[in-house]
């Protein structure tokens, strides 16, 4: 029962879907039925489904034939009407066939005519366009052949102007054409040979620059040389002088080293062609010999180009290479060591820096430059003065000029500034106390300042700043050259005693006449010494120095004379006999002595006190070394009052006086030592030695207990080996006893002085 109810359900849920089917086919789009028909298959019931299809198929069916059997009769009454139409229509079709015949044959030569009116206007207006066209092109060609034009006659600056109104303005309304689109490929090439010509130009400009620019140089440092020489004379009166002198010798030392040559007449290069002037007639100025207007071309073209800094760069770097090529120095000039080169180097730059001002370039770094080469002047005088003052010490004899007559007198003191009023009075011949170096030297260092002077014009210096570098100069030249040259004379090995105190002497004068050279300085300069910030000489302390060498090389020279006498002494320090003369090298050293003191009569009383106290001294230690000197191992009481009569001798010396200026025994007190050591020994007066030691007033207070046992032990040595037989004599035993008693109190004084 369920199970029919079930089918019968199915049934018509069957049915309905069938009926839905069918409705959408009826309604549906046949391109879209497929979905739909696909739906019946799947199903099983597709059967069914064409039975009702079928049944739907033959209702439509008969609905279809009522409608026709419906309409029928107006069908036929239509086709009725068309037949009728259709005759109508014929004899219409053969009216309108006919009238189109006639239309035909009596518009045939109308159409020819239109025909014929058509193409006249078509070419009518291709010939407006063309002519409209030509129009814009016209101006286009008309401004690329002037380009052509200007670039052919090189007037590449206006042409680079047409090219740029050609490209903006004119170019750009007929660009479309095949002819513009040529010219605008050609734009690029035209500008890079526009700026190939131009700095082709240029660099024929700097090459012809380059070839002529020692005649250019030439005629603008003339002018400015006659410009100055104008100016001097307005500005000053007449002067005799080395100064206007200078000047033309400056300009003279150019002409000689720039070879004149004529340049070339080159309108594209930039110079000029000038034939030779003479002196008197009006000589073009240099900028009239350069035409400079490829350079501003160039510049012009390259700024338009937006490439100026190129320009610059590449103008600057060749201009720069010229200059070093032109400026610069033969490899043989490295380090110029002639002044008077250096000074006509000097001349030429200040002339080239004149030259340079007239035409509005700075100068300020020449000038500076000028201040560097007056250190490198300086130092090429000092190095020319040294030889100088070596050639005159070398030269020279060291002794006082002799002068036979008035002439000749007056001739050195008008050399070098002296006054001597007891000289003046003795009666000719008569000498200076110097010798002749001194009025060279003195005059050497004038022409010294002199050669200083002549660099310091037209350098725009004050009166202070010359007076300044004179005395700067002029100190260096006497603290480094001439004191260098002083010192060298006076460390010679060869030299005696007698040049070296004339070196003293003449040291001595002319630090008394640096105070002329500071009034010539003056009165050449203007400036006084008071005068804040001027720099004093330092002459003297050079001269005072040179002196006090020469002063210390006198004593190492009497003491080495000294130690050459000594070196002869001979003493036979076992001798038994007493000798009755001191011994002859010590007789030779007094006498060389002696002899050598006088000649100090010029020097200096301390100077000459000096040397005789410290020969004194030196020959007193000599003698006590020489006594006391290990290789002395023993001698004899003879010996020893040999030795005191050479101390004797040396004391009479001293005594006799030398050198003037000591007071009383002050020389004695040199050979002091000496005398007490050689009284307390032959008097043998060892008691009161012994009992007044290390009191202030003591007999032998110079006698050090060390030297005293020294030479007692010597003493004693020769007692015991001299004397074999001394043991069976009473006397020697008593005083090998006393001796061996003294050098126990001597050890006993030294190791209590120690303690």
């Amino acid at each position: 029962m369920n199970w029919g109810k079930m089918a019968e359900a199915e049934s018509l849920e069957t049915a309905a879907e069938h009926e839905r089917i069918l409705r959408e086919i009826e309604s549906t789009d046949t391109a879209c039925i497929g979905p739909t028909l696909r739906s019946v298959y799947d199903g099983e019931e597709h059967g069914r489904f064409m039975e009702k299809l079928e049944t739907r198929i033959r209702n439509h069916d008969r609905e279809i034939e009522k409608m026709c059997n419906f309409h029928y009769q107006g069908f036929v009454d239509s086709i009725t009407e068309l037949l009728k139409v259709r005759g109508e229509a014929q004899k219409l079709k053969n009216q309108v066939t006919d009238t189109n015949r006639k239309l035909q044959h009596e518009g045939k030569e109308l159409v020819i005519a239109m025909e014929e009116l058509k193409q006249c206007r078509l070419q009518q207006r291709n010939i407006s366009a063309t002519v409209d066209k030509l129009m814009l092109c016209l101006p286009v060609l008309e401004m690329y052949s002037k380009l052509r034009d200007q670039m052919k006659t090189k007037r590449h600056y206006p042409a680079l102007k047409t090219l740029e109104h050609l490209e903006h303005t004119y170019l750009p309304q007929v660009s479309h054409y095949r002819f513009c689109k040529v010219m605008v490929d050609n734009i690029p090439k035209l500008r890079e040979e526009i700026k190939d010509v131009s700095m082709s130009d240029l660099k024929d400009f700097l090459e012809s620059i380059r070839k002529h620019s020692d005649k250019i140089g030439e005629t603008a440092m003339k002018q400015a040389q006659q410009q100055r020489n104008l100016d001097n004379i307005v500005l000053q009166p007449p002067r005799i002088g080395s100064k206007r002198k200078s000047k033309k010798d400056a300009y003279t030392i150019f002409e000689t080293e720039v070879e004149s040559t004529s340049p070339k007449s080159e309108q594209d290069s930039g110079i000029l062609d000038v034939e030779d002037e003479e002196d008197d007639e009006e000589v073009p100025g240099a900028q009239d010999l350069v035409d400079f207007s490829p350079v501003y071309r160039c510049l012009h073209i390259y700024s338009v180009l937006g490439a100026r800094e190129t320009f610059e760069n590449y103008y600057r770097k060749q201009r720069r290479k010229q200059a070093r090529l032109v400026l610069q120095p033969p490899s043989n000039m490295s380090y110029c060591s002639d002044p008077n080169l250096v000074l006509d180097l000097k001349n030429l730059i200040v002339l080239f820096a004149d030259t340079l001002q007239v035409y509005g370039f700075p100068v300020n770094q020449l000038f500076d430059m000028l201040l560097e080469i007056r250190d490198q002047y300086s130092e090429t005088l000092l190095k020319k003065w040294a030889g100088i003052f070596r050639n005159i010490l070398d030269s020279d004899n060291y002794s006082p000029i002799p002068v036979t007559s008035e002439e000749m007198y007056k001739k050195i003191v008008g050399q070098f500034p002296f006054q001597d009023i007891e000289l003046e009075k003795q009666p000719f011949p008569k000498k200076f106390p110097f010798s002749e170096f001194v009025p060279k030297v003195y005059n050497q260092i004038k022409e010294f300042i002199y050669a200083c002077l002549k660099f310091s014009e037209d350098l725009h210096l004050s009166s202070t700043e010359v007076d300044d570098m004179i005395r700067k100069s002029t100190n260096l030249l006497l603290t480094r050259t001439l004191s260098n040259s002083l010192q060298n004379v006076i460390k010679r090995k060869n030299i005696g005693l007698t040049e070296l105190v004339q070196i003293i002497i003449n040291t001595t004068h002319l630090e008394k006449s640096c105070k002329y050279l500071e009034e010539f300085i003056t009165n050449i300069t203007n400036v006084l010494p008071e005068t804040v910030h001027t720099t004093k000489l330092y002459g003297t302390t050079t001269f005072k120095d040179a002196r006090h060498a020469a002063e210390e090389e006198i004593y190492t020279n009497l003491n080495q004379k000294i130690d050459q006498f000594l070196q002869l002494a001979d003493y036979d320090w076992m001798m038994g006999d007493l000798g009755n003369k001191a011994s002859d090298y010590l007789v030779d050293l007094i006498a060389f002595l002696r002899s050598t003191f006088a000649v100090f009569t010029h020097l200096p009383g301390k100077v000459a006190q000096t040397a005789c106290m410290s020969a004194c001294k030196h020959l007193a230690t000599s003698l006590m070394q020489l006594l006391l000197e290990a290789e002395v191992r023993q001698l004899t009481l003879g010996a020893l009052q040999q030795f005191n009569l050479d101390v004797r001798e040396c004391e009479q010396f001293a005594r006799s006086g030398p050198v003037p200026g000591f007071q009383e025994d002050t020389l004695q007190l040199a050979f002091i030592d000496l005398r007490q050591l050689l009284d307390l020994f032959i008097q043998w007066d060892w008691s009161t030695y012994l009992a007044d030691y290390g009191q202030p007033n003591c007999k032998y207070l110079r006698v050090n207990p060390v030297t005293a046992l020294t030479l007692l032990e010597k003493m004693k040595d020769t007692s015991r080996k001299n004397n074999m037989f001394a043991q069976f004599r009473k006397n020697e035993r008593d005083k090998q006893k006393l001796i061996d008693t003294v050098a126990k109190q001597l050890r006993g004084l030294i190791s209590s002085h120690h303690s």
